[in-house]
């Protein structure tokens, strides 16, 4: 079991656990929507994703931060999943990404759909 993110006191009054691949999950959008320079010990750490939807919409912008989000993945969690499709779409005022990775220890593909107020 891991810990729960974002953290928070299950009902017994214990920090709450999850199953694996809620862990993974949680792992994945934590790259996706922390801003590089945001972690003290890893200044490199995440995406930089919610820094390019104030940027002109449009094809090349949405290549780039499908090439952008998959190589951040890679590079912190290339270990636990395999990244196979990034997906980015920005409506209205929402910035919606949707990703298809296979966790290295299983054999079946997930596919999350993370979403944020821009």
């Amino acid at each position: 079991m891991h810990i729960d993110y974002p953290f928070r006191v299950d009902a017994r009054g214990r920090t709450a656990d999850t199953t694996d691949p809620d862990y993974v999950r949680d792992l994945v959008e934590q790259v996706l929507f922390t801003a590089p320079g945001e972690r003290v010990n890893r200044p490199a750490f995440g995406s930089g994703l919610l820094r390019l939807v104030f940027d002109a919409n449009g094809p090349e912008l949405a290549t780039a931060t499908e090439f952008l989000v998959q190589s951040s993945l890679q590079q912190w969690l290339g270990d636990v999943v395999e990244v196979q499709t990034v997906e980015v779409a920005s409506e209205e005022s929402t910035l919606r990404v949707t990703v298809r990775y296979r966790i290295r220890t299983a054999t079946q593909p997930t596919v999350a759909v993370f979403s944020r107020p821009v």
